[in-house]
């Protein structure tokens, strides 16, 4: 029996894949790190797995996440959304996620992509941490504090510390995997192979 951090339900299939294969993986592909970030603004408030099981809906209902697609939404786009039951209907968080893709685009222009924007922050390499349990991780570090002010200055909404400490961990910035789970070590394992290729 695999060892798995404690907060993966025994009887979710869906949320144990999301555990096995994606979360923690280093991620530098622009679109899956702003889908990443908008979900997380999505989740404020609420479970991730309650976007976990809506995520299909999301990436329908905003153009599979292609910020240039979202960035000529409008109204009617917006009533479409909010009429969408198959995603979280909050007109905050619709209207944050449209302004986040303008954002997003800026950053890219600026920085020749969002990847090498947000990896900056951590030298290009994922922090790995060492943690026992799941009582010893943090929400929020010094590290999200500073990407969340740098973001909202750059015009993101709904990219709080403990939301962008979130992304972090989805995207693999960071290895919050507890060390006796078997996906911390693979983890490790996979980056130190790229780099070597």
């Amino acid at each position: 029996m695999k060892k798995r951090c404690s907060w993966v339900p025994k009887d979710d299939a869906l949320y144990t894949a999301y555990h096995d294969r994606e979360w923690g993986v280093p991620v530098y592909d622009d679109r899956k790190l702003f889908e990443f970030l908008i979900l997380e603004g999505f989740q404020a408030g609420l479970s991730w797995i309650t976007v976990l099981y809506k995520r299909e809906h999301f990436r329908a209902a905003f153009a599979g996440f292609d910020p240039e697609k979202m960035i000529v939404f409008d109204e009617a786009d917006m009533e479409r959304l909010m009429a969408d039951k198959g995603i979280i209907r909050n007109r905050l968080k619709i209207t944050a996620a449209l302004t986040n893709a303008r954002a997003f685009l800026k950053i890219k222009e600026a920085f020749g992509g969002f990847s090498d924007y947000m990896w900056n922050f951590v030298d290009g390499r994922p922090i790995i941490n060492h943690w026992r349990n799941e009582n010893e991780i943090p929400v929020s570090t010094e590290l999200s504090d500073k990407i969340s002010k740098d973001l909202k200055q750059r015009g993101f909404k709904f990219v709080g510390s403990t939301i962008i400490y979130a992304h972090m961990q989805a995207t693999g910035m960071v290895n919050d995997h507890i060390i006796d789970c078997f996906r911390y070590r693979e983890i490790i394992q996979q980056y130190e192979q790229d780099l070597m290729e």
